[in-house]
C-alpha cells in the first residue's frame, strides 16, 4: 500500500483513526473465557464492530508473546481474519524489533512474510544495518520510533547538542527510505513538537499513540501533524477496545470508535481534505 493509497482509504472512511489490539486476557469480558480462544474472540468481535470506523489496527505484539505459543496462533488469527474479511486495512506489528542486520532480516521475514503484516515498529538504535532489511519488502513499511509518548522519553530523546536526539534519528533514518516505505511514531502527549518534525519530514506518515487513555489531544495532534494528505494514523487502544466490560463489550468500543471517527471528520473537513 502506497501513501497515496492510504490517503485514499483516509478520505473514504473520513477517518484516520489506527485501534491497537492490545488484548489482554485479564481485562476480557469474563464470558469470553469459555470460548476454543478467548484472544481471538475478543479480537473478531471488536474488529467487526469497529471496521468501518478505522483505516488501520495495530497488534501489540507484547500483550500475544505473553501467552506464549497461544498468544501466537492468537495473533496469526487475527491478522489472517483483517486480512481476508477486511482487506484494504492497513495492519501494523507493533513489535519495536531493531537488531543486527541478519537478525533483523529474519524479523522481516517473519512478519512480511509469514504473517502479512504491512508495517512494523522499529527501534533505530542500532543504526541503519538494523533497519535497512525491512526496507528490502515492497509494498511494506518500516515504522521508525521516533519521539515517543512515555515518560522515560526525556531519558535520551531530547537529549541536546546542536540538535534534539530524536531530531537526529529522524534525519539520518529519512536517508534510508522514503514517503512509501518509512513511516515515523511522534507520541500524542508530545504534539506540540509536531510543528517542527513537520519541518524535518513534511510528506511522511506519521503514526501517533497516546490519544484517548494517555491524555493526548486529536484537535493539537491534527492542527500541528496535518500535511496534504493527512499524513497521520492516530492510535487508540484502551479507550476503545476496553469501553466496554459486559456482553455488549463491542457494541461499546463501536460507539466510541464512531465519536473518534467523527472527529476526525471534522479535522479532515477543517483541513479541506474532504
Amino acid at each position: 500500500m502506497t501513501s497515496s493509497e492510504l490517503f485514499a482509504q483516509i478520505k473514504k472512511k473520513k477517518s484516520f483513526l489506527c485501534v491497537g489490539l492490545d488484548t489482554d486476557i485479564r481485562k476480557i469480558p469474563q464470558f469470553l473465557l469459555d470460548t476454543v480462544d478467548p484472544v481471538f474472540a475478543f479480537n473478531k468481535k471488536i474488529i467487526d464492530a469497529t471496521a468501518r470506523y478505522v483505516v488501520a489496527y495495530k497488534p501489540n505484539l507484547a500483550f500475544y508473546e505473553s501467552l506464549g505459543v497461544n498468544g501466537w496462533s492468537s495473533l496469526e488469527k487475527t491478522v489472517n481474519y483483517i486480512r481476508y474479511t477486511y482487506p484494504d486495512l492497513f495492519i501494523i506489528a507493533d513489535a519495536k524489533r531493531g537488531d543486527i542486520g541478519n537478525t533483523s532480516n529474519l524479523y522481516a521475514r517473519a512478519f512480511f512474510d509469514t504473517m502479512d503484516f504491512d508495517a512494523i515498529t522499529v527501534a533505530p538504535y542500532m543504526g541503519e544495518d538494523s533497519v535497512k532489511p525491512f526496507l528490502t519488502y515492497a509494498g511494506k513499511w518500516v515504522i521508525v520510533l521516533a519521539l515517543t509518548s512515555n515518560t522515560g522519553a526525556a531519558d535520551f530523546q531530547f537529549m541536546k547538542e546542536d540538535d534534539y536526539l530524536f531530531e537526529r534519528v529522524i534525519k539520518k533514518s529519512a536517508q534510508w527510505g522514503d514517503t512509501d516505505n518509512m513511516m515515523y511514531v511522534v507520541g500524542a502527549t508530545k504534539a506540540e513538537m509536531l510543528k517542527d518534525i513537520r519541518k524535518l519530514i513534511p510528506n511522511h506518515f506519521l503514526l501517533v499513540p497516546g490519544v484517548g487513555a494517555q491524555g493526548g489531544s486529536l484537535a493539537e495532534v491534527a492542527r500541528n501533524g496535518m500535511n496534504h494528505e493527512c499524513g497521520l494514523l492516530v492510535n487508540s487502544s484502551r479507550q476503545i477496545i476496553y469501553a466496554g466490560t459486559d456482553e455488549d463489550f463491542a457494541t461499546k468500543a463501536a460507539v466510541a470508535a464512531l465519536e473518534t471517527q467523527m472527529e476526525m471528520e471534522m479535522q479532515l473537513k477543517r483541513a479541506n481534505l474532504i
